[in-house]
């Protein structure tokens, strides 16, 4: 049986806030929906994913900021984070991990600049939302086997 990741709740504090934010890096508003002073939904998706997210009023009872290690996947790292600097996101510097597997947490660990050979999954950025929920880039040109 197929199981696709379809949402990820985000935990914000001001909802108009963290729309205008995703709105300004391009994403596709999907719903915003409120049934009464204490609930409201909305949906974002970021271009090109199958993946949306929802933040709102009432949807998680998450600290806002609480969300950590979310990954956009994309094509040319350098050519993300100058479009998303562009739409006002502060994007860190293109990095690569001195393991060379994966990013650590926190900051340990990063080398700056892309992964010298461009292999793909190891080349990152960072960006925070509003609230401080943490974002990454990460560079992928060719799929391991099976994906």
């Amino acid at each position: 049986m197929d199981m696709r990741l379809e949402v990820v709740v985000v935990p914000v504090t001001d909802v108009d806030r963290a729309k205008d934010f995703y709105q300004a890096l391009g994403w596709r508003e999907d719903a915003d929906v409120a049934t009464g002073e204490d609930f409201r939904v909305v949906q974002m998706t970021p271009p090109g994913s199958a993946c949306s997210v929802i933040f709102g009023t009432g949807v998680t009872s998450d600290a806002p900021g609480s969300a950590h290690g979310l990954h956009l996947v994309v094509d040319d790292i350098e050519a993300a984070r100058t479009e998303l600097v562009e739409r006002g996101a502060k994007v860190g510097e293109v990095f690569h991990d001195a393991g060379g597997v994966f990013h650590h947490a926190g900051t340990g660990g990063r080398v700056p600049g892309p992964d010298p050979e461009r292999t793909s999954y190891g080349s990152f950025a960072s960006f925070d939302d509003p609230d401080g929920n943490a974002w990454f880039l990460q560079e992928i040109t060719t799929r391991l086997p099976g994906r």
